[in-house]
């Protein structure tokens, strides 16, 4: 079929007075493509119209499709079933042409924003390599959407606490904060409602005041609005991760930051400046910084254990032996962890990533009878080695698999050295670990399957014995 523009010509040299001969060698088109535009006489292509099997069918169609829950497989079986015969594809594009499961198409809007008005935030979930372990990480990220500067940081856990401190950080870096900041419906931001109903929690409205701007919540499901902040995130995963290597999240998060130092020195095609110029004509229009931005930290209430430990996250840190049985206040952030006894600051630790499962002691508390000084083994644990090293063999296996608590099996294994024959528990033992088993209440079942009969002179239950029993027992006047 002719193309408009050939349609055209040929419209003009007949107008011109060229006949259809001269058209077609001119052209280089058949003489009966020719005389058809000719008759037509109009330039536009005419529709290919084609009739289609299932426009007499549209309403059954529609209505298949609603029975069937949209499962256009089920559809087709349905109409072939009736002896509508057409194929799957056919019946596929047919939907599609009448929008039948399909939500219709719409423009997708462009965002304008001027210096100050708008900042977006927004988290993504990361699988990085940190000293050659996958770890997943929470990436966090802060974009000025007229300057489009870009700040992340990745964090080992995502909660309110990580988001105060994330922005009482990245707002500094951009010299200011914008008078909006777009987030989705975290409920780490919000405390409830969703969309413009949302409300932000009590510690993220005081952000806000500090640095004099207000959380809005786009409505659920319009990840468009947040277009700004949501893009960066492929760039990261596939720019920044890519090649490079890093020992811990403190290291990823330094070349991080260097990294967005460099991203924002770069020209950008839709934007007239680099990121960074944008920033520097933007920044009259921000918010100016406080005078003072305080640290950002946690409270907790820990009571310091036996031992002089105090536990957070999952990870200990010392304390002085003359807080043990206090309770302390723990200021929490995101380098360091201070101790509070009342007003008077006693310690402070360096923050252990949480979950780690870290033993922090200060060198202070390492020589004061507690710390640093390996405890020596009980007296029942030196009584037991003494008498076999079977015993003391299976003694070490209750230490590793009761840690701390394989004081109270070491005693429970030392009554039944006092109560059984020594050579039958060690034997018992020596079963025991041939089969990796160190369940005390099974050896020392073993130990009475070893000794019945010899040490327990037992007669055997018969039925006679049962009845005298239960005749003795009825003719007790006791039991009256």
């Amino acid at each position: 079929m002719l193309d408009l523009d050939t349609r055209t010509a040929i419209l003009r040299l007949a107008a011109e007075g060229h006949g259809v001969r001269a058209i077609t060698r001119i052209l280089k088109l058949s003489r009966g493509a020719v005389r058809k535009v000719l008759r037509s006489g109009v330039a536009e292509v005419p529709a290919l119209e084609r009739d289609e099997i299932l426009d007499d069918h549209l309403a059954r169609v529609r209505e298949l499709h609603g029975s069937c829950k949209g499962n256009l497989v089920r559809v087709h079986e349905e109409l072939a079933a009736e002896g509508i015969e057409v194929g799957y594809s056919s019946l596929t594009s047919f939907c599609r042409r009448h929008e039948l499961g399909q939500p219709s198409k719409q423009r997708v809007g462009r965002y304008h924003f001027e210096p100050g008005e708008e900042m977006q935030h927004d988290t993504s979930p990361h699988v990085v390599k940190i000293d050659n372990v996958a770890t997943l990480v929470q990436c966090a990220s802060l974009v000025q959407c007229y300057s489009r500067a870009l700040y992340a940081q990745v964090y080992a856990r995502w909660s309110r606490f990580e988001c105060r401190a994330f922005l009482t950080e990245a707002i500094p870096y951009f010299g200011g904060a914008a008078s909006r900041c777009m987030i989705d419906n975290s409920s780490v931001i919000i405390a409830h409602g969703r969309g413009p109903d949302a409300v932000p929690a009590a510690q993220m409205l005081a952000l806000g005041e500090r640095f004099g701007f207000e959380f809005e919540a786009h409505a659920v499901g319009d990840a468009n609005r947040s277009a700004r902040v949501e893009r960066p995130f492929h760039y990261i995963e596939n720019n920044f991760y890519a090649g490079r290597k890093f020992t811990s999240v403190d290291d990823l998060n330094l070349q991080l930051r260097q990294w967005c130092d460099r991203v924002n020195d770069r020209p950008k095609r839709d934007l007239p400046m680099t990121p960074n110029e944008l920033l520097a004509a933007e920044r009259p229009a921000l918010r100016p910084l406080p005078a003072f931005i305080p640290e950002v930290y946690e409270l907790h209430s820990r009571r310091v254990d036996t031992e002089g430990y105090v536990s957070l996250h999952r990870n200990r840190y010392s304390m002085p032996t003359a807080l043990i049985g206090r309770t302390v206040e723990l200021r929490e952030s995101m380098m360091r962890v201070r101790v509070f006894d009342g007003h008077r600051l006693v310690v402070t630790h360096e923050r252990e990533t949480p979950g780690a499962r870290a033993r922090k002691t200060l060198p202070e508390h390492e020589h004061d009878g507690r710390h640093g000084l390996r405890v020596g083994p009980s007296e029942e644990e030196k009584l037991l080695r003494e008498v076999s090293p079977l015993l003391g063999k299976l003694v070490d296996r209750l230490r590793k698999r009761y840690g701390g608590q394989a004081l109270r099996k070491v005693r429970q294994l030392r009554r039944m050295y006092l109560e059984y024959p020594t050579d039958v528990l060690v034997a018992a033992v020596d079963d025991a670990l041939g089969f990796d088993l160190y369940d005390l209440d099974r050896i020392e079942k073993m130990v009475l399957q070893r000794i019945q009969g010899d040490f327990f002179r037992l007669a055997p239950l018969d039925s006679k014995t049962n009845a005298e029993t239960d005749d003795t027992a009825k003719e007790d006047p006791d039991d009256e």
